[in-house]
Formats: C-alpha cells, structure tokens, sequence
C-alpha cells in the first residue's frame, strides 16, 4: 500500500518549477511566515484525508481486534521492504522541499523531511497492527527507517542528494494456461492469480505487480568526482534489485475453498535478481522552457528505461535493452 504515496509524489513533485526570478513555488531565503503556515496547513490537511481515506477505501474491509506484530521479513523476496525504504525516502525529500520552500535551515528542513516520512509510514504500520489479517511488522518499519536515514546521510554531508532512490515497472504477461486445485475439483491460472494479486489495469500492476518492478539505487558520478572531470552531470549509473516468479507471498501456494493451489518451483522458481545499467537525471537538465523543466523533475523519481544487465540467483546473465 505504501506505493500508493507514489501519486501524491508525482503530483506534488510536478509544482517544483526552477525560473530566473523568485516564483510562488521556489524556495525562500528566509523564513516566509505566510508560507510556512501555507505549508503547515497543506500538510496537516494532507495527513487527515490520507488517513481517513486509507482507512476507508482499505482497513475498514478487513477485520480488526487488539494491536498486535508480523513477521513478513521473508515475503515477496524482500520487494515490499525495498519498496517500504523507496517510498520513505521520497516522502523526507519531499517534506525537505516543502520546508526549504517556506525558508527553514537546512538542518531544520531535513528533521522536518525526517519527521513528515516518518509520520506517514509509521501511520500505515499502527494500522496495519490493528488489523486481523496483517500485523504491526519490524522490518517494515526498519525499513521505513533506512529510507529516512539514506535521505538524512545525503543531506547532511553533502547538503544534496547524489545517490536517488528510484524505481520502474515494465508490465509482466502471465499465460492462461489451466492450474488444477490439489483435490482436482478447480481450475485457475497465472492470469487470474496475478490479476486477483496486482490488479487488472495497467496503474495497478505498475504499483502493485512485485515481478515487474525494480528498485534502483541511482547515483550521480558527476558529484563524486574531482572537479574538472569531464563527465556528464545528468548521466548517472545505476545498481537495482527485482524479483521473479512470486504469486504469493512467502510460497508460490495459495488456498482457494476446501482446497489450495500449488505451482511447483522447478517450473515457475522465485529468483533475485540483480542489475546494473545507466540512468538519467532529469533534473541536471535544464532547459529554458519551464513547463519541459517541470516535468523533468516530476519524472524524475522513475527510472528511465535504458539497457541494462541482469544476474539472477540462477547465475543467469540477460541484458536488457530496456530495464
């Protein structure tokens, strides 16, 4: 569910427009009462209906009781957790912006970036306690707090961000081919189960299908090198993480009635997989045009579809013309 804030991400990312001249979305050099309050306002109001729209559109069609935990470090070979530390970043870059908007320090605006991530995450975890089917999970939160810890490093030695968290999603086709129940009284396929899991359109796979996505770590060369180094600013190399072949959570099994499905794992085996490529910093591209500036920040927090090679556990090797 965590991936859900990707939206208001990209939405509120799309306002961050860099012109010649002071505008109403650049940061001020000192503190704008007016704007913090804007600012305070926006995110209090942000909060509330993201809270009470969670809890109405998710928890409140399961069943709670008494607050309690979850192991899931194992599950979904560790996808969900790198999409726990992903989104928890991009909420403390976010919140950093927001503060550095209305004037704040930067050490000020980076606690505030911290403590905003924080909230949000944490929120969807106490929720997450009081419900039957899932549990108040450690590494999620572990997770929530790595991401805040690799925006805070970043930010306060070396007053930016050189290394982005990002991600992409190409979408996966699953076969119709029939899978028969264990006791034989009922058929499905890969089809239906991924549908049931991750969605039947297009936004819902790219947000939710753990087999089409990568995490990427994406990190800016440019700002690691000694000055006078030619190399391109916007051109970044890029190390990521994905997964394959998970139609269910820890095993690929999954109960359907008085019976279960079971896919066996020398046909469908659940790999890692790890990758290495280039990437694009939309935002060390500036152009006069500040509607184009616009939207390279705004898609900035994707990984831009470039070749890639691929190991998975298996030893195999597969390049990617785009990943």
């Amino acid at each position: 569910m965590q991936k859900y804030f990707l939206i208001l991400v990209i939405l509120l990312f799309s306002m961050e427009g860099r012109t010649q001249k002071l505008s109403f979305f650049e940061p001020s050099d000192t503190f704008h009462k007016k704007r913090f309050y804007t600012a305070l306002s926006l995110s209090t109001a942000t909060y509330s209906i993201f809270s009470v729209g969670l809890y109405n559109s998710w928890y409140k069609k399961h069943n709670t009781g008494s607050f309690h935990l979850f192991n899931d470090w194992n599950e979904w070979k560790h996808m969900d957790k790198f999409g726990h530390v992903y989104t928890a970043y991009f909420q403390s870059v976010l919140c950093y912006k927001g503060a550095k908007w209305t004037g704040l320090s930067n050490k000020k605006s980076m606690l505030t970036g911290m403590l905003c991530g924080g909230l949000f995450q944490t929120t969807i975890e106490i929720m997450d306690g009081f419900s039957d089917k899932w549990g108040f999970s450690f590494p999620d939160f572990g997770a929530n707090m790595l991401g805040l810890g690799i925006f805070a490093a970043q930010q306060h030695w070396w007053n930016e961000q050189r290394i982005y968290l990002k991600v992409s999603s190409i979408p996966q086709q699953y076969n119709n081919n029939l899978i028969t129940s264990q006791n034989g009284l009922y058929t499905t396929s890969l089809h239906a189960r991924t549908k049931e899991l991750y969605g039947d359109n297009y936004l819902e796979s790219y947000l939710k299908d753990y087999n089409a996505q990568v995490y990427w770590m994406s990190i800016n060369l440019k700002s690691f090198l000694p000055q006078g180094k030619k190399w391109p600013s916007w051109l970044n190399f890029a190390v990521g993480y994905g997964a394959e072949n998970m139609f269910g959570g820890f095993e690929n099994r999954w109960n359907y009635k008085d019976s279960y499905f079971l896919i066996p794992g020398n046909e469908y085996p659940r790999l890692h997989q790890f990758y290495i490529g280039l990437d694009l910093d939309l935002q060390k591209i500036r152009t006069k045009n500040k509607t184009l500036n616009t939207v390279f920040t705004m898609l900035n927090v994707f990984k831009v579809p470039s070749p890639a090679l691929e190991i998975n556990s298996e030893g195999r090797i597969t390049f990617h013309f785009f990943r």
